[in-house]
């Protein structure tokens, strides 16, 4: 039988498993994808324990999968299923299925993998790389304009400082010393995160992307003289409203999977994955961004 990576109830590190799952069928509009690759979010971790992303209701049916982007071979069409075939490689949001050997996914929300992209930048896409393009064009700020990321050395800030530099725009990084180099050699200008970070920021912002949220948000937002240039994705929506910004929106469809492929391709963007762990030890990948000390990206690979 298939393998899956899952957590078996809400709790800790302990609630997961590697278990056996069945095969699942493709409904009118889906197709069943051979995983090759799964990308890790801080989502993944805290689904397991107990968070829900907004929008997101009723009860969730356990042994549930962990993994929120994954890229692949479609082994299998559903009812209605057009411009996709048995033999094409996609990525993009499972809608079963995620660290695991098969997985379903809505043909509105997957695209085609360039043969220039690989499975495992292609598996990073979805979450990471679409959430940064989507919060860097509702921002909209003008070339030249400086924009402070914070937690520029993870998933999404790696993507984000990049959008934006390819954009024309100042990026000003904020994250850990030990990442300094990292964020540097992404186009920022590196600020250590801790306690007075505010102070060593080079200069004036013109807008904030926050991918931490709590103080480090509160504190971002008092740089700004113009609150409805500050966006999250590292809190609660009535959070940022209280500062006067908003959450991003996030645009999912086909279409944006298509424009952040096009990205790396066109060599705008580096997802840059610094680790690849095989599906029977997906849960040091997910300890690695539970922990909080990955660099980039972590992704999980799924043997043909």
């Amino acid at each position: 039988m298939p393998k899956a990576y899952v957590f078996t109830r809400y709790g800790g590190p302990e609630a997961e498993a590697l278990v056996d799952v069945d095969r699942p069928s493709p409904g009118p509009g889906q197709v069943l994808v051979a995983v090759r690759a799964a990308g890790v979010n801080p989502v993944d971790w805290k689904q397991r324990t107990g968070y829900r992303r907004p929008g997101e209701s009723g009860e969730r049916d356990f042994p549930a999968y962990f993994g929120n982007e994954v890229s692949g071979v479609v082994e299998e069409v559903g009812e209605g299923v057009e411009g996709f075939a048995v033999g094409d490689a996609v990525f993009g949001r499972p809608v079963v299925g995620g660290y695991s050997e098969y997985a379903l996914l809505s043909v509105d929300l997957i695209a085609p993998k360039p043969d220039a992209l690989s499975f495992a930048d292609a598996a990073t896409l979805p979450v990471a790389a679409v959430t940064a393009y989507d919060g860097i064009r509702q921002l909209d700020l003008p070339a030249g304009a400086t924009l402070l990321v914070t937690g520029a050395g993870g998933g999404v800030g790696v993507a984000a400082v990049q959008i934006a530099r390819a954009l024309g725009l100042r990026v000003v990084g904020l994250a850990s010393e030990a990442k300094k180099d990292f964020v540097a050699s992404l186009g920022a200008e590196h600020v250590a995160s801790g306690p007075g970070w505010t102070g060593r920021v080079p200069g004036g912002v013109d807008g904030v992307y926050d991918l931490v949220g709590g103080d480090v948000l509160e504190e971002a937002a008092t740089l700004l003289t113009d609150r409805t240039r500050l966006i999250t994705a590292g809190a609660p929506p009535e959070v940022v409203e209280k500062l006067g910004g908003a959450r991003v929106a996030r645009v999912r469809t086909s279409e944006r999977l298509a424009a952040a492929a096009d990205l790396v391709v066109r060599g705008d963007l580096d997802p840059h994955v610094t680790q690849t762990f095989p599906l029977e030890r997906a849960g040091e990948a997910l300890r690695a961004v539970e922990e909080g000390h990955a660099r980039g990206k972590i992704v999980i690979e799924v043997a043909k």
